[in-house]
């Protein structure tokens, strides 16, 4: 499939002028002449370059990839079918639509981007996290940094140990069962040829832990209203955790909060300094 740079730096244009700062968690700033986002803004929010970006809206330079074209989409909030329709322009299949894909919804962005106070993140179903809140990292660290399996909570936490330094060795245990009850119904939703039998099967082989938990045959596991961190920064805090689910797409924004005057929404407000350790 051929790439159409007309097309591409056509559309690429038109998305970004139909975008307003606000509408990606962007500060308007004073004297904003620019109808829409700039180019370097849109460059930010797609982790590339403002000189290859502006090449792309000229007809100009290489062939993006893939993983270029993806990072584009999000940055620009795509909907799904703008998204195949970038893919299309710039000479590539659009990727799987469905429980395997990382592209994240607008709406939930738009929320995501409102939240840069409060810790928050999208995860998949299998427990990848796709986008957090600067407040996010300064909790728990870059989950996105992950790659391979190391992406799911489920398979670090039975695979590295670092994985469960944040939460009180009393809670462990509870985490390893919630993890693969929750596994297990990705597997029953999905199939024995998904991506979470072959997670499950890794596990099997790695994790002496994993195949005592999993041979309980545990299924329906629910979160605790309450999650337990040992911050190394700030202390202990005890969140409570809201969720949206995304139904197409399989995500779930996760929002933590506190209650006002207790010690851990004081100790998040002091993270919101601090930042990420």
């Amino acid at each position: 499939m051929a790439i159409d740079r007309a097309g591409l730096a056509s559309f690429l244009r038109v998305r970004r002028e139909a975008l307003q700062p606000e509408d990606v968690g962007l500060p308007r700033g004073h004297r904003r002449r620019t109808t829409g986002l700039r180019r370097e803004e849109v460059a930010a929010l797609a982790h590339m370059s403002t000189d290859y970006y502006s090449r792309l809206e000229r007809e100009r330079g290489p062939q993006p990839s893939e993983q270029m074209v993806a990072a584009i989409a999000q940055g620009l909030h795509l909907t799904l079918d703008e998204r195949d329709h970038l893919f299309r322009l710039a000479g590539h299949q659009p990727p799987a639509r469905g429980a395997s894909g990382d592209h994240v919804a607008p709406g939930m962005l738009r929320i995501l981007d409102r939240l840069a106070d409060t810790p928050a993140e999208v995860v998949t179903e299998l427990g990848e996290t796709l986008r957090q809140t600067p407040m996010g990292v300064a909790l728990v660290g870059d989950l996105t940094r992950h790659t391979g399996p190391a992406r799911s909570i489920g398979y670090r936490w039975f695979t590295d140990p670092a994985a469960r330094e944040l939460h009180p060795p009393e809670d462990h245990a509870f985490y390893s069962r919630l993890y693969a009850s929750g596994l297990r119904g990705v597997i029953a939703r999905r199939g024995p040829e998904s991506k979470a039998a072959h997670l499950a099967d890794l596990l099997t082989r790695r994790s002496a832990e994993f195949r005592e938990v999993w041979a309980a045959h545990e299924v329906g596991v629910a979160p605790r209203e309450v999650k337990r961190y040992r911050h190394p920064v700030v202390g202990p805090l005890e969140l409570s955790c809201q969720v949206l689910q995304d139904p197409v797409q399989s995500h779930a924004l996760l929002v933590y909060t506190a209650p006002p005057g207790t010690e851990s929404h004081e100790r998040l407000q002091l993270l919101g300094v601090v930042g990420a350790p």
